[in-house]
């Protein structure tokens, strides 16, 4: 990868990571509402605006930052497999990209309940719950992604140290 393009990418994967982070305390802070509010109507507004986030923001933002990192680790020294703290990266990252787009339907479904004016608090069970879950260890798993990144801890792999490549001041 060439200088510029490097950057580029590197400044889309940083981009696309917080944009992911920012989201997800967006929507945990609707989660909350929506779980806590005595307000109906402010529960419905924070229920369809979870969808709204996590489809339209959360969603796009993980996998976009999924695959920016990919081009980042595939595209330059640092390589995929040469790192440790890399390849936990992008694990918990693939990890996290998967459970949130089945976590998804979930969001869909409360969102489908809280446009039914109908719904009632016993109708929707622990969903609410579990939506606050959700957004936490989201969250959790996130900061961990963003604290691997600065810290770079753990060293090489075994195969990271048998091929020459990135030194520790390359920057991720």
């Amino acid at each position: 990868m060439t200088p510029h393009l490097r950057r580029f990418a590197l400044t889309a994967h940083v981009t696309f990571s917080v944009g992911w982070l920012g989201a997800v305390i967006a929507y945990l802070a609707l989660a909350l509402t929506g779980l806590k509010s005595p307000d109906a109507q402010l529960v419905r507004a924070a229920y369809l605006s979870m969808e709204l986030i996590g489809w339209f923001v959360i969603v796009p933002c993980s996998l976009a930052a999924l695959l920016s990192g990919l081009v980042q680790s595939l595209g330059t020294e640092w390589g995929l497999f040469r790192h440790y703290w890399i390849l936990a990266k992008f694990v918990m990252t693939l990890v996290g990209t998967l459970v949130l787009l089945g976590h998804m339907r979930n969001v869909s479904r409360m969102a489908r309940l809280a446009a039914e004016l109908t719904s009632s608090r016993a109708e929707v069970g622990i969903l609410p719950t579990q939506l606050v879950v959700h957004a936490v260890g989201g969250l959790l798993v996130l900061i961990a992604v963003t604290a691997l990144s600065v810290f770079k801890p753990w060293g090489r792999t075994p195969y990271g140290r048998r091929r020459p490549g990135a030194s520790a001041s390359e920057g991720s």
